[in-house]
């Protein structure tokens, strides 16, 4: 493989609490999903990679001290840069990553609101954690509203906001066509309880809708990438937004029953999920806060 060399600067958002220090074991893996796409994993939300007569894509970056290695790894797949890198929304596990890729010559592209929420200062109620405007080579430099088509080699890659508010406000889905790949960001977290970022323009009920019209694209052999876990299928992503939706109306029935959210966790109304999802990032005690703060509001 040609060689490229880079000089990336390691600028870590500080809401994260992550040094570069803690990133040096991590291993950078590599699974071929179809002939031309490709995810890497290492720390953070997957990374897609599209690569199509010589021209490629990737899609998200992880956190800034990795990559130099997701670099590496590319290489070792496409001689050639990647034109555009897709933000699927604006979390640093998914941007921290930006600023370095942009200085190495790489497109950045997100819905509209990622834009807006990495140029200003936000606050994460979740974690109560205020986290800093990026430097401006983090911020994407084409933007879109609601949808928008790209051409990568002979690849038609055609990017969708699917709701105005579900896992944050400026989500992206991709969806390339002639490999039949759809890459969710974290509006799927397989197998597991979502993250909503209700501080920053999520909802549950957004983020349901926005599985919902994301199936629309899904046909019988369709190769879905969540933002969190392992590529799956159709039935998957069913069975997931089937699973949220119930645990929503399980809660709402419980509230409209007058029950406290201590009652309602002390009650434990979503045993039949929790054994599975949730044994994740998200708790099925946040999950139940998440779902009743959002329905309060």
């Amino acid at each position: 493989m040609r060689m490229r060399v880079f000089y990336f600067f390691v600028v870590m958002m500080p809401s994260l609490g992550l040094t570069a220090q803690n990133m040096d074991d991590v291993e950078i893996t590599v699974e071929q999903v179809r002939a031309d796409y490709y995810v890497l994993k290492g720390a953070g939300g997957n990374i897609g990679l599209l690569v199509s007569d010589g021209e490629s894509l990737m899609i998200d970056a992880q956190f800034a001290p990795l990559s130099a290695r997701l670099l590496d790894a590319i290489d070792h797949i496409s001689p050639e840069l990647p034109s555009y890198l897709v933000n699927t929304h604006w979390h640093g596990d998914h941007t921290g990553g930006n600023g370095n890729f942009a200085d190495a010559g790489i497109k950045i592209v997100a819905q509209e609101e990622v834009r807006t929420r990495l140029s200003e200062k936000q606050f994460i109620r979740a974690f109560s954690r205020e986290v800093p405007p990026s430097p401006e080579n983090y911020w994407p430099t084409v933007t879109f509203a609601d949808s928008m088509t790209l051409t990568v080699g002979s690849e038609t890659v055609v990017l969708v906001h699917p709701t105005d508010a579900g896992h944050t406000d400026g989500d992206g889905i991709i969806y390339c066509v002639q490999n039949d790949v759809l890459h969710m960001g974290d509006l799927y977290f397989q197998g597991k309880y979502p993250y909503v970022d209700l501080s920053t323009g999520g909802s549950v009920d957004g983020l349901i809708a926005g599985v919902q019209r994301a199936l629309l694209l899904v046909g019988e052999d369709t190769r879905i990438v969540p933002g969190h876990g392992k590529v799956t299928g159709g039935a998957a992503l069913r069975e997931y937004v089937e699973v949220l939706q119930d645990c929503r109306d399980i809660v709402s029935a419980m509230m409209k029953q007058g029950m406290t959210l201590e009652q309602i966790k002390e009650a434990k109304p979503l045993s039949e999920y929790d054994a599975q999802y949730g044994t994740g990032f998200i708790k099925p005690d946040a999950w139940i806060d998440t779902i009743y703060t959002d329905l309060s509001r």
